[in-house]
């Protein structure tokens, strides 16, 4: 059974950091692109960082970039978003997410997995 889990959400200020984490389960993670989205109430969902599992090339939504910084370790089937200089609009769910294909899409559609999604909140 395939489970992606993730950990590290909550309440911050504006201008604070975060960390989240996301566990996989049941499948071979080494062999997975890994990404992370977020959505916010009433709006769809947007891709924010994802990582290949073919190269190592990491890919950051415009919004994001400078801020935020993806990584993964492979030995503890586990991708890492760091978050800094939050922002109120980075509020949101944030998801991760596997595809089984080799390269990074921000296309939601096409990824394989879904976590359960993790709540921040930034405080202005």
């Amino acid at each position: 059974q395939v489970q992606l889990v993730e950990f590290g959400g909550g309440l911050v200020q504006a201008g604070g950091s975060l960390r989240l984490s996301c566990v996989a389960s049941g499948l071979t993670f080494s062999s997975l692109t890994m990404g992370w989205f977020r959505q916010a109430p009433g709006k769809e969902r947007q891709f924010v960082a994802g990582i290949s599992w073919s190269d190592g090339k990491i890919y950051y939504a415009d919004s994001v970039k400078g801020r935020f910084t993806i990584s993964r370790d492979n030995t503890r089937n586990t991708v890492y978003l760091q978050m800094n200089s939050l922002k109120p609009e980075d509020a949101a769910v944030y998801y991760c997410a596997a595809d089984r294909r080799v390269g990074v899409t921000s296309t939601p559609a096409l990824y394989d997995y879904w976590g359960q999604g993790t709540q921040v909140t930034v405080s202005s």
